[in-house]
């Protein structure tokens, strides 16, 4: 489906919209009452995304961000702490939910310019017994990592990842919103790629199109725990099998095509880096998100993104020179080559 006619709407990988077998899916779904486990289309779904992810089952929760909060809530008590990165999203975006509801402390250590974090800074991170400390419990990881541009962790960092906290007593969580175009990148199964990880969110409804919906994955005494949990947060659902149908749709047929995405991405940043005024270097961008910076001083990004606008041309300003730009199953080459256009008509206004 091409935006070429209409808006290029490059905000989010979340304003895909159902594919038509989404629809037909939803509106055919067999349901019954999730909360009393018998909805046979979200059983259905969360043992395919179980299988898909390397784990013992799985669970279907209404977002990513409860997703991470379930899954953290699940893995430490009130007290404990869990090391993540500065620029993670569970620290920026999730309205510090894990220390609001669940009492959980976090520890921020500095991402990499790739999303990593550096594990000796982790591992110096780690509390000693010491009764003046909270307890070191989770240590939590982003793949692909969304404020660093959508860069990729390697199998090789994420099995070293693991190791660590393994060899400390520390459960690993993945906040893997974006774990399918993680995977598709590297050309690896998201399985393999979470190998190491006690858990896992992966969201449906950005890049692969569902209306709504992320699954958590873990051992089965983890999901059973989440369970509660989910509940206790308020996402406990009844017929839930019509959006379930959706995710089983998204899983079965929209990760391969992510792939599309990325040559997308690719795209607009090979366009943008001979642009004069915009910095990016094109080798950065791995995945769907594309960050830049604008380098001119008689210009602001929001005054650049409105004048994108005006020509039909959607995305954001991220902070300081930064703006975002978002390839999605919406997005073609060819609306890749009118937004370079709309870009040039801007910059040189």
């Amino acid at each position: 489906m091409s935006a070429s006619q209409g808006i290029i709407d490059l905000r989010s990988d979340t304003v895909t919209k159902p594919t038509p077998a989404m629809r037909r899916a939803m509106a055919e779904a067999e349901v019954g009452d999730d909360v009393l486990g018998d909805d046979p289309t979200v059983k259905r779904l969360e043992a395919l995304a179980a299988e898909m992810l390397g784990k013992e089952a799985a669970l279907f929760v209404p977002s990513g961000t409860m997703g991470n909060l379930v899954s953290v809530l699940t893995h430490c008590g009130r007290g404990h702490e869990m090391i993540l990165g500065a620029d993670a999203h569970i620290f920026i975006y999730e309205q510090g939910g894990s220390a609001a509801l669940g009492g959980v402390h976090p520890r921020p250590v500095p991402n990499q310019p790739d999303g990593s974090l550096d594990l000796a800074q982790v591992e110096a991170a780690i509390r000693p017994d010491n009764e003046h400390f909270p307890i070191t419990r989770l240590v939590a990881l982003e793949n692909t990592h969304n404020r660093c541009g959508g860069r990729v962790q390697s199998v090789a960092y994420m099995d070293a990842a693991g190791e660590l906290a393994r060899r400390h007593g520390l459960r690993l969580h993945v906040d893997g919103a974006r774990i399918w175009n993680a995977a598709v990148a590297l050309g690896v199964s998201p399985a393999r790629l979470l190998q190491a990880a006690d858990s896992v969110s992966a969201c449906l409804s950005k890049g692969l199109a569902a209306p709504v919906g992320s699954v958590v994955a873990g051992s089965a005494e983890f999901i059973r725990q989440a369970r509660r949990n989910r509940k206790v947060v308020g996402g406990g659902m009844r017929q839930a099998g019509v959006i379930a149908a959706a995710g089983i749709m998204a899983l079965t047929e929209m990760v391969e095509r992510l792939a599309e995405d990325h040559a997308n991405a690719q795209r607009l940043a090979q366009g943008l880096a001979e642009l004069p005024g915009i910095a990016i270097d094109p080798a950065t961008v791995e995945t769907n998100l594309v960050i830049f910076s604008l380098e001119r001083e008689d210009m602001t990004p929001q005054e650049l993104a409105d004048g994108l606008a005006e020509r039909g041309v959607w995305l954001f300003p991220i902070g300081g020179k930064r703006l975002r730009a978002v390839t999605h199953y919406h997005i073609t080459p060819e609306d890749i080559d009118r937004a370079l256009l709309a870009f040039q008509e801007v910059l040189q206004a």
